[in-house]
C-alpha cells in the first residue's frame, strides 16, 4: 500500500534515519527523521499560484512539541496543546533562517512548514532533527530550493569537540553550539559559550560544518528515489534599459541621502527620492502594472548598488565611519531611582533602558515542556516599540522577533552569572528599545549587563556585544564593525558576538546568500574582537565593577538550613505554621526538601523576626539559658509563657518575683513580653522556668536572693506512728501505720513501720487495696493547682 522510501546513516554514534512516502501523503514533501528515539514529522506545502501584486516570499515555519511524544498530558487549565511557547517559537526561527536564502530572487509562492515533535526520548533534541526533516522536505517537495541543508550540534568539553552532545553533556560542558550549512558554505549559527576563544568557535563551527556534510549526502540520497519533479520557475527579467533609466532620474538624490550621517534625515531624503522614482515611472503603472512594480523593486536594488560600491571601492560607510569604528557610546547606570538595577545605554542610534528586578524563589518561571516541569531563575524580557524607529504599527504582545533577540541576549550573559547557592535570587532583566538604528540586541547585551551590576548581582564579568555585517561581491568582501539599519537591510550577513574580556558568551549569525567561508569567519571573529573590547572600556567609564550592596528597595534573602527531620515542625499541619510565620512577620519563607531555608524581604527587622521563630520551632532549649518570651496564658499557679517560638514553659508563681505573688494577673498580663531562665527540662519535656533569676529590663541573669528555707521547729521528723488510732503529728514523730479502713487495710498482712527498721509484710493472696480515706497518700492530696510535672505519685 504505501511506496515508503527510507536512508538510515551512523552518525554521532547513533543511527539518523529519513523516511518518506508512509505518512502525510499529500503534501508535497513529507519526512519523519528519527534519531534514537526521538521522531519528528516535517509537512512542507506550497501554493500553486501567486497572489496578485504580491512582492514578497511568505514563507511560514511552525514548530510543535507534542506533549504526547514524551508520555505527558499538558498542564493547566487546558489540556491540549494551545499558542506557541517561546521555545517553540524560537525553533521555527532556527528552521526558518537558513532556509529562506536558498529560495530564488522573484520566487513568491506561498510556502508552509510545519515540523510536529511525535516521540522524545529525553536525550536527542528534537530541534536539530526537525531542522534536518524541514530540509529533507523542502528538496523533496519540487520548490525551488536551493539546498539541502544539513545541521549538526556542537559541545566542547576538555578540550574536545563533541557531536550531538545529550542535555547533560551540555550542562558539564564549556558550549552549546548549532549550525546549519549546505555543502559549501555555513548558512546559521547559534550558540552559547563559556568565556570560549575566537578559535575555538571557529574550530567548532567548522567541526559542524563537516559533520552537516553526513546529513547533506544522505537527503540527496532520499531525494533520489522520491524527490517530485521540480517546478518551472519564470523568472522575469529586470530591465537594465529601467535600472539605468531610474539612475539616470534618481542615483544622484540616492547617494546624495545615504551621505547623510543622521537616520531620520536620510530615511526623508531616500523616501523623497523614492516618490521621484514613482512619479517618473507613472507612465508605465496604466499601460504595464507589472513593469510599474518591478521598476519599483529596482530602486531598492540601485539603492543597494550605491551603498555597497562605495564601502567596497572607498571603505567609507553610510555614516562617514570606516569598517571598523564603532559609534560614539553613552552609559549611564542607576538611571531610575526605584528599580533595583538599571542602565540607559546608547550606541549611535540605538538605545535601551535596561532594567534589573530581584526577586525570591516563588518568582521563578515554571516551564512546562517536552521533559517535564522546570524552573527558570533567569529570564530576560526585550521590548521593541514601534516609536525606536519613528513608526506607527503594533504594541502588545512580544513576536517572533523580541522572543528571538531576547533569547540571544538571554544567552550571552547566562554563563556570568553567579550560581543559585552564590546568589539566591530570581534575577529578570528588561530592556526597553526606546531607539533603534543597528543591533538593538547586542545594545540590551550591555544594558543588561550594566543594569545588573548596579543592582548587586555578582558577575563573573561586564559582558558586551556588538553585530558585524558584510558587503560581497565576487571574491572582494568587507566586514563592517557596528553595522547601522540600512547596512543590516542592504548587507549579506548579519553576525553577532557578545563576550566578556576572556572569550565568547555566544555566537549568531545569519546570512542572506548561499553562505560564507571559514576565512570571512575568522576575519568577523576578529574584527568583533576588537570591537568587543573598545565597547566593554566605555561600559567601565559608567561602572566597572559590581556593586558591593544590593539596593534599598531590593529584597534581602537570609539562608540557613535545619534539621530534615524538623522540616514539619517549621511547616505545620497543612502549613498553618509556616503561614503563621509569614503573616506575622511579613517575611517570605521558602523551604526545600534538603532542609534549606531561605528568608527574605527588605526590611531586616521582618528577616530577623521570621529567622529567629523558625529557629525557635527546631532548636532544643538549654537549661541555664535566658530567652525572651511572651505570655500566653496566666493560672492560678503561674503563667504559661512562649519563648523560642513555638515553645511553652511554665513559670511557678513561686518563680515570677523573690517576693510572695498573692494573684498571678496582677503582675503579668497576657502578651506581655518578658525575659525568662531554662530552670529544668523534665523527661517528658515539660520545662520549667523562673523570672526571678532574670533581669527583665537588660536579661541579664541575677544572683538568686531569695533565702533559704530555715528548718522546721522541734527538728527532724521522728519515725511514723500509725495513722488511725495514734497517726497524729506530736512532737517529734509519726507512730507505726495503722490499719487504712478500719484495721482492714490489706489482707494478708500489713505494713511494719519504716523509720523504726520495720520491714513490710507480705501482701495478702488476693488483698486489694482500699480506697485512701482521709491520708491514703503519706504527705495528703496534691494542691489542685500543682503542674503535674511538679507532683509525684506514691505508694
Amino acid at each position: 500500500m504505501f511506496n515508503a522510501k527510507k536512508v538510515s546513516i551512523e552518525w554521532g554514534g547513533q543511527t539518523l534515519t529519513l523516511e518518506t512516502g508512509k505518512v502525510a501523503r499529500q503534501a508535497d514533501g513529507a519526512v519523519i527523521a528519527t534519531l534514537g528515539e526521538t521522531v519528528v514529522l516535517c509537512a512542507v506545502t506550497a501554493a500553486k499560484s501567486v497572489k496578485e501584486g504580491q512582492d514578497f516570499f511568505p514563507l511560514t515555519v511552525h514548530y510543535q512539541e507534542k506533549f504526547s511524544a514524551s508520555g505527558r498530558i499538558p498542564g493547566g487549565f487546558f489540556k491540549r496543546e494551545r499558542g506557541a511557547t517561546e521555545r517553540e517559537t524560537l525553533v521555527s526561527r532556527l528552521i526558518d533562517r537558513p532556509i529562506r536564502p536558498l529560495f530564488p530572487e522573484g520566487f513568491y509562492n506561498e510556502i508552509n512548514c510545519i515540523a510536529q515533535v511525535l516521540s522524545y526520548d529525553g536525550e536527542n533534541e528534537p530541534d536539530l532533527l526537525a531542522m534536518i526533516a524541514a530540509s529533507a522536505a523542502m528538496t523533496l517537495s519540487g520548490v525551488p530550493f536551493m539546498g539541502p541543508i544539513g545541521a549538526a550540534r556542537v559541545g566542547y568539553k576538555d578540550g574536545e569537540y563533541q557531536l550531538n552532545p545529550s542535555d547533560a553533556e551540555v550542562a558539564t560542558g564549556d558550549l552549546d553550539l548549532m549550525v546549519a550549512a549546505t555543502h559549501d558554505a555555513v548558512m546559521m549559527v547559534e550558540s552559547e559559550a563559556n568565556e570560549l576563544s575566537e578559535d575555538v568557535m571557529l574550530g567548532a563551527v567548522m567541526f559542524a560544518h563537516r559533520a552537516s556534510q553526513q546529513v547533506i549526502d544522505a537527503i540527496i540520497k532520499l531525494a533520489e528515489q522520491a524527490a517530485k519533479e521540480p517546478w518551472e520557475l519564470k523568472v522575469q527579467d529586470d530591465s537594465a534599459g529601467v535600472k539605468a533609466k531610474l539612475k539616470k532620474l534618481i542615483g544622484k538624490d540616492l547617494e546624495a541621502a545615504y551621505k547623510l550621517t543622521d537616520k531620520q534625515a536620510r530615511q526623508t531624503a531616500i523616501n523623497e527620492a523614492r516618490a521621484k522614482a514613482r512619479e517618473g515611472m507613472a507612465d508605465l503603472k496604466d499601460s504595464d502594472p507589472q513593469a510599474y512594480l518591478a521598476s519599483l523593486k529596482l530602486v531598492k536594488k540601485l539603492e543597494a548598488d550605491i551603498v555597497r560600491t562605495a564601502i567596497l571601492k572607498t571603505g567609507r560607510r553610510i555614516d562617514g565611519r570606516d569598517t571598523k569604528t564603532v559609534r560614539p557610546i553613552e552609559a549611564e547606570v542607576h538611571f531610575l531611582p526605584r528599580a533595583h538595577g538599571s542602565a540607559l545605554f546608547t550606541r549611535g542610534e540605538t538605545q535601551t533602558i535596561a532594567t534589573t528586578t530581584l526577586g525570591t524563589r516563588d518568582a521563578e518561571q515554571m516551564i512546562d515542556g517536552l521533559g517535564g516541569l522546570s524552573y527558570q531563575n533567569f529570564m530576560l524580557h526585550y521590548n521593541f516599540p514601534p516609536y525606536s524607529v519613528g513608526e506607527v504599527g503594533r504594541f502588545g504582545a512580544p513576536g517572533r522577533r523580541e522572543v528571538g533577540h531576547g533569547k540571544l541576549a538571554w544567552r550571552a550573559l547566562r554563563p556570568v552569572l553567579p550560581t543559585k547557592e552564590e546568589f539566591p535570587y530570581t534575577i529578570r532583566v528588561t530592556s526597553d528599545i526606546t531607539e533603534s538604528n543597528g543591533s538593538s540586541s547586542m545594545a540590551t547585551v550591555c544594558g543588561g549587563s550594566l543594569s545588573m551590576m548596579d543592582a548587586g548581582v555578582p558577575l563573573k564579568r561586564p559582558v558586551s556585544g556588538i553585530a558585524m555585517g558584510l558587503i560581497l561581491e565576487g571574491k572582494d568582501f568587507a566586514v563592517l564593525s557596528d553595522i547601522l539599519g540600512d547596512e543590516d537591510h542592504l548587507g549579506d550577513m548579519d553576525f553577532k558576538v557578545a563576550g566578556t574580556s576572556e572569550g565568547i558568551t555566544s555566537l549568531q549569525m545569519d546570512i542572506k546568500i548561499a553562505g560564507i567561508t571559514e576565512e570571512i569567519m575568522k576575519v568577523a571573529l576578529a574584527q568583533a574582537h576588537e570591537g568587543r573590547a573598545h565597547i566593554l572600556g566605555e561600559m567601565a567609564k559608567a561602572l566597572g565593577e559590581t556593586r558591593s550592596e544590593l539596593s534599598a528597595h531590593a529584597p534581602r534573602i537570609e539562608t540557613f538550613s535545619i534539621d530534615k527531620s524538623k522540616i514539619r515542625e517549621v511547616i505545620g499541619t497543612g502549613g498553618k505554621v509556616i503561614r503563621e510565620i509569614v503573616a506575622q512577620t511579613g517575611a517570605k519563607v521558602d523551604i526545600d526538601d534538603e532542609g534549606v531555608i531561605k528568608v527574605s524581604s527588605s526590611d531586616p527587622a521582618q528577616i530577623e523576626a521570621a529567622i529567629k521563630w523558625i529557629k525557635g520551632l527546631v532548636e532544643e532549649a538549654e537549661v541555664g539559658k535566658v530567652y525572651d518570651g511572651k505570655v500566653v496564658n496566666l493560672v492560678d499557679f503561674g503563667a504559661f509563657v512562649n519563648f523560642m517560638g513555638g515553645k511553652d514553659g511554665l513559670v511557678h508563681v513561686s518563680e515570677i518575683k523573690n517576693e510572695r505573688v498573692e494573684k498571678v494577673s496582677d503582675v503579668l498580663s497576657e502578651g506581655q513580653a518578658v525575659k525568662v531562665k531554662v530552670l529544668e527540662i523534665d523527661p517528658r519535656g515539660k520545662v520549667r522556668l523562673s523570672m526571678r533569676v532574670v533581669d527583665q529590663e537588660t536579661g541579664a541573669e541575677l544572683e538568686d536572693t531569695r533565702p533559704a528555707r530555715e528548718p522546721r521547729e522541734g527538728g527532724d521528723r521522728g519515725p511514723r506512728g500509725p495513722r488511725s488510732g495514734g497517726g497524729d503529728r506530736d512532737g517529734g514523730g509519726r507512730g507505726d501505720r495503722g490499719p487504712r479502713r478500719d484495721g482492714g487495710g490489706r489482707d494478708g498482712g500489713g505494713r511494719g513501720p519504716r523509720r523504726d527498721g520495720g520491714d513490710r509484710g507480705p501482701r495478702g493472696e488476693g488483698g486489694d487495696r482500699g480506697p485512701r480515706n482521709g491520708g491514703g497518700n503519706d504527705d495528703g492530696p496534691a494542691p489542685e493547682f500543682a503542674p503535674a510535672f511538679l507532683t509525684e505519685t506514691r505508694d
